[in-house]
């Protein structure tokens, strides 16, 4: 079956700068051809290159794509590392909101230090813990009236009940610091969180961006859904196991991405599947059975496909069509974008996206994967993973136990517990 670049088994050629289609309007594009020269790890001229060109064979062999033709890793000055990454799905999903109030940022990052307060030792943990706490307290007693006139009108009522039970739970977190209670503490930062959520997600106020017209018509989706997943492995050590977890798809930055997933699982097309990747980089799904390579539309009995597509910090709307390394490339020496950040990058483990063909951005169709992020193969800020696979979404509770999922283990269902509302064109 096809590997994470969703790779056929019948082979695939590097395609020249020829076969790309002229978009002069969004791009300009270079891409190698398989007969450019190759680098290898003795050949490294630095450290940094020799880290890079690692990263890539390793994920490369791992995937089942290794190949000497087409393997050229960046340049070294390519893969700077980022400082102090967002790790944590939530945390991305939270910065990835079109919003721009500061005051409830402020709230926002008194909560997630508390993650990293939690890693000193016992005294200093709660110390800073309590801290935090009444910073977050604090603003949102001062800053109540900035942070109301941010709702969206037809969102009002239900964030102001939001805030209303996130001050409470401040006051309740501060009296488990008190108390020293720093087991009762991620369960009151959790807490503290989803009143959070709700908050921020009425601040978002209609869609942020036009869709280009060519996709207008495909399934999407203008906002967020969650997901239930659930997955019974039957060879376990412990015996069969059922794992159950939640997903969440951002339209706000994919929308044709999590759109088009989205209408497979309202389908059903995921359930009664099996896992058919799980190597120790990603957990792999969703190729079907039969000659097809994808999700057969019945409207016009042909594989419906999903268009590259990827925001990037700063930029008003999504880029389609062209990876980060597409884009701008004039030459070999020439790294296009592939620097800049997008907002939803490979930071987290569990994060999802879709796998395509390698050398066809928008070849996707129903295959996705979860990667189990590990540092030293996929480093925050220098992986080849980011700017060339497009993120929709992540899993937010229970993620540790992709590790526990093996090839043949059943996907009993994937189900919408919210956000349906928020799919347009969908079945």
């Amino acid at each position: 079956m096809p590997a994470l670049a969703q790779l056929s088994a019948r082979g695939s050629v590097a395609r020249t700068s020829a076969q790309v289609p002229a978009r002069p309007q969004r791009a300009t594009v270079a891409c190698r051809a398989a007969s450019q020269k190759n680098s290898s790890y003795e050949e490294a001229r630095n450290p940094l290159e020799k880290a890079a060109i690692g990263i890539a064979t390793a994920a490369a062999v791992m995937m089942g794509t290794f190949s000497p033709l087409v393997l050229v890793p960046p340049p070294a000055e390519a893969i700077l590392v980022a400082s102090d990454p967002v790790k944590d799905a939530g945390a991305i999903l939270r910065n990835a909101l079109p919003i721009n109030n500061k005051p409830i940022r402020q709230v926002q990052a008194s909560l997630e230090d508390i993650t990293g307060a939690l890693k000193q030792p016992p005294a200093q943990a709660l110390a800073q813990t309590s801290r935090d706490v009444r910073s977050a307290a604090d603003v949102l007693s001062r800053q109540r009236d900035a942070i109301i006139k941010d709702f969206a009108p037809e969102k009002k009522a239900a964030a102001i009940e939001a805030l209303e039970k996130l001050a409470d739970t401040l006051t309740e977190f501060q009296a488990v610091v008190g108390a020293k209670d720093r087991a009762a503490v991620p369960i009151k930062q959790k807490e503290a969180l989803a009143y959070l959520n709700t908050i921020e997600e009425a601040m978002v106020k209609g869609f942020p961006f036009e869709i280009p017209k060519e996709y207008q018509d495909r399934p999407l989706l203008l906002g967020r859904s969650t997901l239930e997943m659930k997955i019974r492995s039957p060879n376990t050590p412990e015996g069969p196991q059922t794992f159950v977890q939640k997903i969440v798809l951002d339209g706000y930055n994919a929308p044709v991405s999590a759109g088009q997933f989205l209408d497979l699982v309202l389908r059903g097309f995921y359930d009664n599947t099996e896992i058919q990747r799980a190597d120790g980089f990603v957990v792999q799904f969703g190729d079907p059975e039969g000659p097809a390579e994808g999700f057969v539309d019945p409207k016009t009995n042909e594989i419906r496909r999903v268009p590259f597509e990827m925001r990037v910090q700063n930029d008003k709307e999504p880029i389609y069509d062209f990876t980060l390394e597409d884009l701008g490339r004039v030459n070999e020496q020439d790294l296009g974008r592939v620097n800049e950040q997008p907002v939803l990058p490979f930071n987290a483990y569990g994060t999802m996206a879709w796998a395509r063909n390698e050398f066809e951005n928008n070849s996707a169709s129903s295959q996705v994967f979860f990667l189990l992020k590990e540092s030293e193969l996929t480093p925050t800020g220098s992986n080849l993973l980011d700017g060339r696979f497009a993120v929709f979404g992540y899993i937010t509770e229970n993620k540790d136990v992709l590790s526990e999922m093996r090839v043949g283990d059943k996907i009993e269902y994937i189900k919408v517990l919210d956000g349906k509302e928020n799919l347009k064109n969908g079945p």
